[in-house]
C-alpha cells in the first residue's frame, strides 16, 4: 500500500519488531545466505553452491516456525556453532535510520514501549550489546518464551499472558507481512509494515498493509 500517518491519541500501547524494523535486516540475511554457508561448505568440504542448496532446503522446510528462529536447533541440526559464526560478523549489526529518535519520543509520550520479536535470546543478546536498546523498552519478549511464533495467531492471544494489551490501541510495526496478518485477526487495529528490511536490497511489497520508509514519518506528537 503506501505511507501513513498515525493518530496517536489512539494508541496506548507499540509493539516494534526487532531484525528488519529497529535493525537492519541485512545482517541476517548475509549471515544466513552468505557467511553460514561459507564456514558450513569449508567444515563438510563442500562446494558452495551445493551447501548453499543444502541449507536452502532445511532453511525452506521450517520457515514460519518456532525452530527457523532457534539459535540452538540450528547448531544441533547443522553441528556448528551459530553464535560463534555470527560473532565473527557482528559488526554488520545496525540500526535504521531514527529509530533512537523515535524510541526516544514514544518514551516521552508515555507510550508502552514493547519489543516482540522471533529472534532467540542468544541472538537478542549479541544484538543489544552492539547496538544497546534495552533501555527503551518496558518489556521485551521473545516469541521463544511463549512457545510459538509470532506468525501464529495463537501467540497473540497467549501473549496476553505475559504483556497486557488492548488490540484497539496497540501499534505493531513489523517487516513480516505473515506476523502482521496474524496479529490482524487476532484484533490488533493499527499496524505497519517496513518498506525496506534490509537496506541492501529492493524495497519489498507491503500487500495489504500500509508501510514506512523510515521512523521519522511517522514521530509521536504529543503535548
Amino acid at each position: 500500500m503506501h505511507s501513513t500517518s498515525l493518530i496517536w491519541q489512539q494508541i496506548h500501547s507499540v509493539f516494534l519488531d526487532m531484525d528488519g524494523t529497529l535493525l537492519d535486516l541485512y545482517f541476517d540475511n548475509h549471515f544466513w545466505r552468505e557467511h553460514l554457508p561459507a564456514a558450513y561448505a569449508q567444515q563438510h568440504q563442500l562446494p558452495l553452491l551445493e551447501a548453499k542448496e543444502h541449507l536452502h532446503q532445511q532453511f525452506t522446510a521450517t520457515q514460519g516456525t518456532l525452530s527457523w528462529y532457534c539459535v540452538d536447533y540450528w547448531t544441533q541440526q547443522l553441528n556448528v556453532d551459530i553464535m560463534a559464526l555470527k560473532q565473527e560478523i557482528a559488526y554488520l549489526i545496525a540500526l535504521h535510520p531514527y529509530v533512537v529518535e523515535f524510541l526516544e519520543e514514544l518514551r516521552r509520550c508515555g507510550k508502552r514501549v514493547v519489543l516482540v520479536t522471533n529472534a532467540h535470546r542468544k541472538s537478542l543478546e549479541l544484538k543489544m550489546q552492539q547496538i544497546p536498546l534495552t533501555a527503551y523498552f518496558d518489556h521485551i519478549i521473545s516469541s521463544h518464551e511463549i512457545g510459538l511464533p509470532k506468525e501464529s495467531a495463537e501467540f497473540w492471544q497467549q501473549l496476553q499472558q505475559v504483556e497486557r494489551f488492548h488490540p484497539a490501541t496497540t501499534l505493531l510495526i513489523d517487516d513480516n507481512l505473515a506476523v502482521l496478518r496474524a496479529a490482524q485477526s487476532y484484533g490488533i487495529v493499527h499496524l505497519l509494515a517496513i518498506f525496506q528490511p534490509d537496506s541492501r536490497a529492493e524495497r519489498k511489497d507491503v500487500a495489504e498493509f500500509n508501510a514506512i520508509h523510515q521512523f521519522a514519518e511517522i514521530m509521536p506528537c504529543c503535548q
